[in-house]
């Protein structure tokens, strides 16, 4: 199991100031849309929106060029994208010798390079240095987000350069098995702002002109299904790239399912050695020779305990183990209509990699038809020797 997971903001963050009459000489808040609102944010972040170009190719032949966003967050030229346009995948060399060319809102134009990936995440970090000052972007947050929020979507589809669209934010923590993406959790912001080849990478914008995610992927069979990494995950991403340039992740090795009501019924139906649990998280699949294995983890244990809590969803367990990389943890486990104690560790994860023969719900994602130019593709470096 992995995770990159954003904390649920307190009650207490999500008040907003009621809104303001038009003309009353008030600041209005974040959530109201006056007459400006959305061209005075835009201004603020545009120029630091930058268009990259990507030369891809086999064993250093270039073959052809991608596109995707990225925004200026720090006056040394540190760039945030994405990084399935920019890093290695497929067994391809997507930037040759590691190249990017940089194109300002201005018309300034830089050779940059890709210093940090993250495949996991999708975020990447591209530097380019210049003599003359460069426009930066404020990095804001996202949980203080809501459903219906307005939110900015800028960048450089196909190429066309201080591109902006709006639209609202849809859901603020869409899962990563809600998309069918099986094999690891996260969470998404969801919006509605129209999305197009280019986009990848450029920044989901509010309306007092803050960065409050990157947007990474669309839906392709459908309209207004766009999603983006929440900004609040992307610090922490880049504070792994600060400290030792990489991310570190747990790895338990297993596959994890919350229970409710529905799915406890009709496991009981299906046989009686199903434990008698009114809430858990169900271990449907355990890695051989993993952590999770090697502790005594078994297919159709229902995991009650983690860490001496209890717990009734994946989301409480991410930030035990994302703080206990290589230290014991203590699980207590349903197993038939008997409980057992079981301790292990969670390591390192060291390779991001998806068996499709066993995931069934990732080749759902691929058969549902999402567009791979934003989408999962991404995910694995190594999918082609699954």
């Amino acid at each position: 199991m992995f995770s990159s997971r954003v904390s649920p903001a307190a009650a207490g963050d999500t008040k907003k100031e009621a809104p303001v009459a038009v003309g009353d000489g008030k600041k209005p808040c974040c959530g109201c849309l006056g007459r400006d609102s959305i061209a005075n944010a835009a201004a603020k972040v545009g120029p630091a929106v930058v268009n990259l170009s990507v030369s891809q190719g086999i064993y250093g032949i270039s073959t052809r060029r991608n596109i995707c966003s990225g925004t200026i967050i720090d006056a040394d030229g540190t760039i945030l994208t994405c990084a399935h346009v920019v890093a290695d995948f497929q067994g391809m060399r997507s930037t040759i010798n590691g190249k990017v060319d940089v194109t300002l809102q201005d018309g300034r134009k830089f050779e940059g390079r890709v210093v940090n990936v993250d495949l996991h995440s999708d975020i990447a970090i591209v530097k380019m240095k210049s003599k003359t000052p460069l426009p930066t972007a404020k990095l804001g947050s996202s949980s203080n987000l809501r459903p219906g929020d307005w939110v900015i979507a800028m960048g450089c589809p196909l190429s066309l350069q201080n591109t902006i669209t709006v639209g609202i934010v849809s859901c603020v923590d869409r899962a990563s098995s809600d998309l069918g993406l099986g094999g690891m959790h996260r969470e998404y912001l969801q919006t509605d702002c129209a999305m197009n080849m280019g986009n990848s990478g450029g920044p989901l914008v509010n309306l007092d002109g803050e960065i409050v995610g990157v947007n990474i992927m669309k839906m392709a069979a459908a309209d207004g299904l766009s999603f983006a990494v929440p900004v609040d995950s992307v610090f922490k991403i880049i504070e792994h790239f600060k400290n030792s340039w990489r991310v570190f992740r747990p790895w338990l090795g297993l596959t994890m399912v919350d229970l409710n009501e529905m799915n406890i019924a009709q496991l009981r139906e299906r046989g009686d050695q199903f434990p008698k649990v009114e809430k858990g998280i169900l271990v449907p699949m355990v890695s051989l020779c993993s952590p999770a294995d090697r502790a005594g983890l078994r297919p159709g244990d229902v995991v009650v305990k983690f860490d001496g809590k209890p717990v009734e969803s994946m989301t409480e367990i991410v930030p035990i183990m994302e703080n206990k990389i290589g230290k014991p943890l203590k699980v207590v486990v349903k197993r038939a209509n008997d409980e057992e104690i079981l301790r292990k560790k969670a390591i390192e994860q060291k390779h991001w990699k998806v068996n499709c023969m066993q995931s069934s719900q990732f080749k759902f994602a691929l058969n549902f038809g999402q567009d791979h130019r934003y989408s999962y593709i991404y995910l694995s470096p190594n999918l082609h020797s699954s």
